[in-house]
């Protein structure tokens, strides 16, 4: 790729054709070569009252010759190709205009409006590579105002950081998409980096790999990255549902947590119903089982015997079958989940988890949830919704208070999960407390940023209202349809999606920031990324970990 050829501001090409609804036509100029134009690069059409600012949507060979493609010059004929180059045989790319300014208003940025397109430039308006000027016209400027956060660069623009507007970020519900192995994790990490560096929400992220807290891995044969904790050791608490996964690895954790039988709800278990394979008239049976024993029906339940099964089923008018499935396949979940999940009628737990996590929360630190070897969907599943549930509670009686002048508002908290089509699947999403914070949005002060590499598996109405999505690759058909639900011009960025690198690249797209625009994101935990979030140079703070990891082993 010739660097000279997408030079930021040089003209590439002119519009030739166009409508407002299908996009432009730009006739590529001849000097420049095909190969160099990518989809989802910015540029801007010059108009005679606007500039447009728009993205390469497809990129398509013309002739102006009739009847040449069907007697094309012979591979050896380069003269031939030569003359016939740029004027018989040229290059043509489709345009999506997403925002328009006014000629007299583009060098007064700060009182300049961006506007929706309404209108389209006329025949010949020249097209040019988008500049640094450009972006930060659009997508802000993190060194002039903390709300905007870099997370990457347009294509063939290393210098010229793109941003996120966090403050749009963090109340609204986002997603983080893309097949395995494309960096969602990366991403996630860069973006609640932001999130806590501009101290614009507290996180609770329930890590199902451990890979946000102390320490993350890396594909291939690079070290281990640094985690949140190491980044802003002062601002982030780990709580971990396996101490020991934890110790082995070398990780700083804060707390460990238990669960209380007491605290499961009949809920907590419909959330279950596809991994326990449960049917509706079983789970019936568990509202029968809450009416006789109140919030102890977890553990009462177990413990029944045959005779104590068949006294409730003639009591309550219970089918015996269905109550006798159930309490099977709960004995394997508490079995399953024996070294958090506490029969508080037998033990006592130390610590109230949700409180402490509260707690912290409350006066602003950042959590991180590790599950070590508990990582498996249904444990992840169930801890994660008893924790949401009743930290939703509670963040809604306290916006309820504030509303009436009786204690101060909750902070804004974003809830990171992974595996997000498992809670916001069809069947699932109208009774799972994370489908109810992704419709509510931002009325409680509660948002969720999840992490999938199936979006097609989470219902779509939860999906259409999430407010910024950033995709990685994604190749399924379904995925890419379920991405761009509600989307203008779905059709125009779908080519854009599948033409993305398999790393370090992703379309960003929603509140957060004024139009689409593919970013080669930045990279995690390198030197740069470790300067601007304020750390030490790479060999003091190596120095500074082997230290407090030896402090906490002694």
């Amino acid at each position: 790729m010739n660097a000279k050829d997408l030079e930021p501001g040089r003209e590439i090409g002119q519009v030739i054709s166009g409508s407002l609804t299908d996009g432009l036509m730009m006739k590529l100029n001849p000097e420049e070569s095909v190969e160099d134009i990518r989809a989802g690069r910015f540029v801007v059409a010059e108009g005679k009252k606007n500039q447009f600012f728009s993205m390469i949507t497809d990129v398509v060979l013309g002739t102006s010759v009739k009847g040449l493609l069907d007697n094309p010059p012979r591979r050896s004929d380069l003269l031939m190709q030569q003359v016939l180059a740029g004027a018989a045989t040229f290059g043509t790319v489709k345009l999506r205009p997403m925002l328009m300014l006014p000629h007299e208003e583009a060098d007064s940025p700060a009182d300049g409006e961006l506007r929706p397109v309404k209108t389209i430039p006329g025949h010949f308006s020249p097209v040019r590579g988008a500049t640094a000027g450009d972006v930060n016209r659009i997508f802000g400027d993190e060194e002039t105002d903390p709300k905007f956060f870099n997370i990457g660069t347009p294509l063939d623009m290393d210098d010229t950081p793109v941003c996120l507007n966090l403050e749009r970020f963090v109340e609204r519900s986002n997603g983080i998409f893309g097949k395995s192995g494309t960096g969602k994790t990366f991403l996630t990490r860069i973006a609640l980096c932001g999130i806590i560096k501009n101290r614009k929400a507290v996180n609770l992220v329930f890590d199902m790999h451990s890979e946000y807290g102390w320490q993350g891995t890396y594909e291939g044969d690079r070290d281990a990255v640094r985690g949140l904790k190491q980044y802003f050791a002062d601002r982030v608490t780990v709580f971990s549902l396996d101490p020991e996964s934890s110790r082995r690895r070398g990780a700083s954790i804060d707390f460990e947590v238990k669960i209380p039988y007491s605290q499961l709800t009949v809920d907590d278990i419909i959330l279950l119903q596809n991994e326990l394979n449960l049917t509706p008239t079983t789970l019936e049976t568990c509202y029968a089982l809450l009416g006789r024993f109140g919030d102890q029906w977890f553990s009462r339940f177990l413990k029944m015997d045959s005779d104590a099964v068949t006294d409730f089923c003639d009591t309550n008018n219970v089918n015996q079958n269905a109550i006798s499935a159930l309490q099977r396949k709960l004995k394997v979940l508490a079995e399953s989940c024996k070294s958090f999940l506490i029969d508080d009628s037998v033990h006592t737990v130390d610590v109230d988890a949700v409180k402490a996590i509260i707690g912290n929360l409350d006066s602003g630190k950042h959590v991180i949830l590790e599950f070590g070897q508990h990582h498996q969907p249904l444990r992840y599943m169930l801890v994660a919704n008893i924790l949401t549930r009743r930290i939703h509670h509670k963040w809604v009686e306290k916006k309820e208070r504030s509303l009436a002048r009786r204690g101060p508002e909750p902070p804004q908290l974003v809830i990171t999960i992974e595996e997000a089509h498992k809670f916001l699947n069809h069947e699932l999403a109208s009774q799972s407390i994370f489908g109810t914070i992704a419709r509510e949005m931002r009325k409680y002060n509660v948002t969720l940023l999840v992490v999938d590499q199936r979006p097609s598996g989470i219902d779509p109405e939860i999906l259409s209202q999430v407010g910024t999505k950033i995709t990685c690759l994604l190749n399924d058909e379904k995925d890419i349809d379920a991405v761009l639900t509600g989307v203008s011009n779905a059709s125009g960025l779908r080519g854009v999606l599948a033409s993305l690198d398999s790393k370090q690249q992703a379309l960003v797209l929603g509140h957060a920031v004024p139009m689409p625009v593919v970013v080669q994101t930045r990279i995690y935990d390198d030197e740069a990324f470790r300067t601007s979030m304020g750390l030490l140079p790479t060999a003091n703070l190596d120095k500074l970990i082997k230290d407090d990891i030896a402090t906490d082993f002694d």
